[in-house]
This record gives structure tokens, C-alpha cells and sequence, in this order.
């Protein structure tokens, strides 16, 4: 493998970097905006399914958090499909079939349908995200890497500060047709996601080497330093091992904990909103993209400062306590103002620190392992998506309360934060095992 040192390497490299920015990304975060702003817009629907379906908050809870089943399950497997036939076919398979399956959520009956379409829409939407990680691998220097992710995870904290006020403005449209506002919601959010699918298909090339945008030079220079390997003649055995690594599962674990709070606020904090006394749609998804903002505060500032961090742990430790400390905040207080503010900052620590999980990974990735590991870390992570949301509504169910879910926020939070160390111990171990099996072979020759 080629690799470039000089100067007139690094500028060809800074640029190509540039134009893949500027080109790349934005393709990728479309696509991104699309699928969450089609899981989440449910939050939105929460009060009216209860009135027109009887779908109570447990019911809902679990409805919320079922959509991470089948996305869990089979985020490995997608993301190997994605390996083998490549991420531009796969991933515009994903959006088109997810953008068909969250258009059908209009014809919801009641309880078991309710359930049925998210977990059908979970299936379809498995291996988007780490397909997305991976194609960073692919394109980006791992010293780029926590910004361009952090670029993607604009995406979602846009769909929170978009899709809120967007949401609550088509649920005005109750009556017309002879529909129900939450109908026409998921109508018009659900089918531009097969549109974007379609785009994509055509515009979002694989490789650097596929561009038509970049110099051969520049594809080279791209394609070097992002460490591609040729993958022919490997086997599971080789993804197998990727899995098994301690750093791999204790980054999943704090994932994990991460989405039990984070993924439970987004799909309540509606719910909390209309709880202030707030009665009107609009009103409440305009105050709910507080999420949003928070999320995208966060995932703009943290990755910067994160790139200029050499503790990768401590620095994760800090943004793993700050949900506890917010958490702890909402708890002690009444003030709705504050509260709101909380939610905000609870989102800017919880959202924030996730391109953090995958720059921390993809240092110790790469190829099929990039693909299968961050499958794999994403699998653990989304079952806290299950969970978490089934927790808010049975603490809600308990309290009558929807802001006791930040009993959840705390307790996850703590718990990530013990996880932290164990990750630093295992980091050194297996950064040591290399170079003391290098050692031992040099004293043998």
C-alpha cells in the first residue's frame, strides 16, 4: 500500500478531503435526515393515536422502541450485504423500502398493526447507519473521521429541529380528506424517503476511485490514507475476530446505555411538552426541536474538540456524565422554562458524544472488521433504543408523569460512565499485545 508524506501529498490529500466534504456529505446526511425524521415522527402522533386508537403510553413505548428489534438484529448481516454488493445499492434499497413501509403507517388500526409497521420498518431500515460509518472508512483519514461523522449526525438533530415543527404543522391538516392528521404526517413524510432513495442510486458514489469529481491523484490519496485493504480471500473468521475484541462490545455497552436515555427522550419529550399545559401541535413540536437544537449544538462543537483531545476515555467520561448531571437538574426542578432548557442540554451532551463512539472504534478498525465491528457495535447500541422508550412509558404508566423517564436518563448515564474505564484498560491492552508480540519476534530473529 501506497503511503504519502511530503508536502505536495498532504496538500493533494486536504483537498481531495475538501471536495469529498462538500460533495459526499451531504448525499450521505439526506439520507440520514430522511430515516430519522420517519422513525421519530411518531412522537408527534403519540396523544392523537391514543385518542382515535386507544393506544395507551406503555402501548406506545414499546411501539416506539420495537422499530430497533429488527434494526438490531440485522445491522450485521445488512452491512456485510453492503460489503459485498456495495453501500450505494444497498443503501438506496434501505430508503426506498423504509420510505414505503413509513407512508404505511397511515393505515394503523390499532395496537398489533401499531406494532407490526415498526417493526417491518426497522427490517427495512437495518445496516443504514453502519453502512453509512463504513463508507467513512472508505473515503476519510481516521484523523478526519470524527468530523465527517459528526457532519452526518447533523442529519438527525436537523430531522429533530425540522421534523418537530414540520410534524406538528401537517397534524393541522386533521379532517382533510378524511383523514387524520397523524394519516397525512406519515403520508408526506414517508414517501419523499423513496424519492431520495432513487437519487441516491445514481449520484453517491462508492469509492473515492468511482468520483467523477475528484483527479486520479486525489482518489489515490484518499483511497491511501483511508487505509482500504483488499478484502479477497477472507472469510468469517476474519469478522468473527472483529466481534470479539473487549474495546469492540464496551463501546457497544455504553452505546447501549447512551440510547436507552437518548432514544427515550426524542420519542417523549413531545409528551412531556403537552404535559406544560400545551395544547396546540404546532406549539409543541416548535418547543420539542429543543431536542433538536441541543443535538445539533452538540454534534457540531464536541467532534471539534474531541479531534484536538489525545485522551480519547476521559474525554468520554466527561460528555457520559454531563446526561446524569442534566438528568439530575430536570429532577430538581418544576420551572418549565428550566426544564426545557435541560432537555436541550441533555440532548447536547447525550446526542454529541456519539461520533465520539465511532472515531474511538474506527481507530482500531478496519475493512471487513470496520464493516462487521461497527455493524456490531450498532446492534448493541439500538437495543437500548428498544428499551429505552418502553422504559419512559412504564415509568410514565407508574407516575402519570412523562419527565420521570429522566430516572432512566440518570441511572443509563451513571452506568455508561462506570463502563469507561474498563474501556481505557482494555484499549491499552490491546494497543500493548501488538507491539509486545513485535518485540518478542524481533528478539527471536
Amino acid at each position: 500500500m501506497t503511503t504519502f508524506h511530503d508536502s505536495d501529498s498532504d496538500a493533494v490529500h486536504g483537498l481531495a478531503t475538501r471536495k469529498a466534504m462538500l460533495k459526499l456529505i451531504p448525499l450521505m446526511c439526506a439520507i440520514y435526515f430522511m430515516s430519522y425524521l420517519d422513525r421519530t415522527n411518531v412522537a408527534l402522533a403519540k396523544a392523537q393515536l391514543a385518542a382515535d386508537l386507544g393506544i395507551s403510553a406503555a402501548m406506545y413505548g414499546l411501539g416506539a422502541g420495537i422499530f430497533f428489534i429488527g434494526y438490531a438484529l440485522l445491522e450485521v448481516p445488512s452491512n456485510l450485504i453492503a460489503h459485498r454488493v456495495g453501500p450505494r445499492r444497498w443503501i438506496a434499497r434501505i430508503a426506498v423500502t423504509w420510505g414505503a413501509l413509513s407512508a404505511s403507517m397511515m393505515f394503523v388500526q390499532g395496537e398489533w398493526s401499531f406494532y407490526t409497521l415498526r417493526v417491518l420498518l426497522g427490517i427495512a431500515e437495518a445496516g443504514l447507519f453502519p453502512a453509512l460509518m463504513y463508507m467513512v472508512t472508505l473515503w476519510f483519514a481516521p484523523k478526519d473521521r470524527a468530523v465527517a461523522i459528526g457532519w452526518i449526525y447533523t442529519a438527525p438533530a436537523i430531522a429533530l429541529v425540522i421534523g418537530n415543527p414540520l410534524g406538528g404543522a401537517l397534524m393541522q391538516l386533521n379532517g382533510a380528506g378524511g383523514l387524520h392528521g397523524w394519516q397525512w404526517m406519515f403520508l408526506l413524510e414517508g414517501l419523499p424517503s423513496v424519492f431520495v432513495g432513487i437519487l441516491l442510486y445514481f449520484k453517491l458514489p462508492e469509492r473515492p476511485s468511482d468520483a467523477r469529481w475528484l483527479s486520479r491523484a486525489e482518489a489515490k490519496a484518499l483511497e491511501s490514507r483511508a487505509v482500504i485493504e483488499d478484502h479477497a480471500g477472507l472469510t468469517s473468521a476474519h469478522w468473527v475476530a472483529a466481534l470479539k475484541r473487549p474495546s469492540t462490545v464496551l463501546i457497544g455497552l455504553i452505546y447501549f446505555l447512551n440510547q436507552v436515555a437518548f432514544v427515550g427522550l426524542v420519542f417523549f419529550t413531545p409528551a412531556m411538552i403537552q404535559q406544560m399545559h400545551i395544547t396546540s401541535p404546532l406549539v409543541i413540536g416548535l418547543l420539542a426541536s429543543c431536542v433538536g437544537v441541543g443535538f445539533l449544538l452538540g454534534v457540531l462543537v464536541l467532534p471539534r474538540i474531541h479531534r484536538r483531545v489525545k485522551a480519547d476515555c476521559a474525554y468520554l467520561g466527561v460528555l457520559t456524565a454531563g446526561p446524569a448531571v442534566c438528568a439530575g437538574a430536570v429532577l430538581a426542578t418544576s420551572d418549565p422554562t428550566l426544564q426545557i432548557v435541560l432537555f436541550a442540554a441533555t440532548a447536547f451532551f447525550g446526542g454529541g458524544v456519539l461520533p465520539s463512539y465511532w472515531a474511538i472504534a474506527m481507530k482500531r478498525l478496519q475493512g471487513i472488521h470496520a464493516a462487521a465491528g461497527l455493524a456490531f457495535i450498532n446492534t448493541i447500541g439500538l437495543m437500548g433504543g428498544f428499551i429505552g422508550p418502553y422504559l419512559f412509558g412504564m415509568a410514565e404508566t407508574t407516575t402519570g408523569k412523562s419527565a420521570s423517564g429522566f430516572i432512566v436518563v440518570f441511572g443509563a448515564a451513571v452506568l455508561g460512565l462506570l463502563l469507561v474505564p474498563l474501556l481505557a484498560r482494555a484499549i491499552r491492552t490491546e494497543t500493548q499485545q501488538p507491539a509486545e508480540a513485535a518485540g518478542a519476534l524481533a528478539q527471536g530473529a
